[in-house]
């Protein structure tokens, strides 16, 4: 290395943390809206070279302008720390952190890196860790490895409900390397290895679904004893679908509220019923359990992994939305004005 050069800043040394996590820690300045905290701690693998995947909504993609390390990421900027760093952090911040995410990119290096990282988080915090993987990048036997790791569990971010749609925003028609189907046998394999119930699928509502297909992805998800991460479509500035809409918030809260009465058991998708435009009508239940669980406000707060009491850890606070009037997934119990917005968004047609 010339004298000039500046040391590399690359995983498995160094990593990149989101705003929210970085903020918790301490290792970024700032005040969450309405007192919230990240409880995960979100980290993700960083490389000069960047990701090779090309997903067309993703701030991470290849053909996005601008150098890997400043593109921002879920709408925020993610900084770059010494992993050691990080962990003193984390174990001084100890009681608000709940959980730890590695979230892998689509890099050769990131399959080996991802388990260097995660044995080295296993072996000096107390905390659990996940793994975001790259299926296209892994088989069985790196599944198996993480989980020696020390992961206990992963999560599989299919985002789009069907082959189509998947392959027309993440696959061959953007020149990108990921396949349905490699997905899925990546939620397949991670059920067997990790056990059920400790398999995350991430999906994003608005990206061209209606809300029937929407309803028959959480039934592929909860046929797998997969948990569903739910996600309102954001923006990324630059990206290929930069003016995409967000999905209208009556569509969001209906599917919120879906996919926590078919997860918990409540409905079944037999028993929902649907218009003409393939919106819900009727989730399928009486009206006055149903009145019950939303006035809970469970099924509109985040869903992530949990900790180890069985709470949701991974609250991504304002992770798909600006903080503000209309918070799409509550990182915290929404009050009772929150809950009078929700029932009139859930009236909105």
């Amino acid at each position: 290395m010339n004298k000039s050069e500046k040391p590399k800043r690359e995983s498995p040394e160094y990593m990149r943390i989101s705003l929210a996590s970085a903020m918790t820690i301490k290792l970024h300045p700032g005040l969450f809206y309405r007192n919230a905290r990240s409880n995960c701690i979100n980290l993700l693998l960083t490389y000069d070279k960047g990701c090779y995947a090309n997903c067309s909504y993703c701030g991470l993609a290849r053909e996005r302008k601008g150098e890997y390390k400043k593109k921002s990421f879920i709408k925020v900027e993610w900084d770059v720390f010494h992993i050691d760093e990080i962990i003193e952090k984390i174990n001084t911040r100890g009681k608000f952190v709940k959980r730890v995410c590695i979230s892998m990119i689509t890099n050769k290096r990131a399959v080996e890196d991802t388990k260097i990282v995660s044995s080295h988080l296993s072996a000096e915090i107390s905390q659990p860790i996940s793994v975001l993987v790259s299926p296209t990048i892994l088989d069985r036997n790196d599944l198996v490895d993480m989980k020696k790791a020390g992961v206990d569990k992963i999560g599989v971010a299919v985002d789009l409900a069907n082959e189509e749609l998947f392959s027309r925003l993440r696959g061959k028609n953007v020149r990108g390397p990921h396949r349905w189907s490699k997905y899925w046998d990546t939620v397949k394999l991670g059920r067997e290895i990790y056990g059920p119930w400790n398999i995350g699928v991430h999906i994003m509502i608005g990206m061209g679904e209606n809300e029937y297909e929407m309803v028959e992805m959480f039934e592929r998800c909860l046929n797998y004893e997969a948990e569903i991460h739910l996600f309102s479509f954001f923006a990324e500035s630059d990206s290929a679908l930069s003016n995409h809409p967000k999905p209208q918030i009556s569509v969001y809260r209906r599917m919120q509220l879906a996919n926590f009465l078919l997860s918990e058991g409540y409905t079944k998708k037999a028993d929902l019923k649907f218009d003409e435009k393939c919106r819900i009508v009727d989730f399928g239940i009486e009206q006055n359990k149903l009145n019950k669980y939303i006035d809970s406000g469970i099924p509109f707060m985040t869903t992530g992994c949990r900790d180890r009491d069985g709470k949701v850890a991974c609250n991504r606070p304002y992770g798909n939305c600006l903080p503000g009037t209309q918070i799409r997934n509550f990182p915290f119990k929404p009050d009772k004005q929150d809950l009078e917005r929700i029932k009139m968004e859930l009236k909105q047609y």
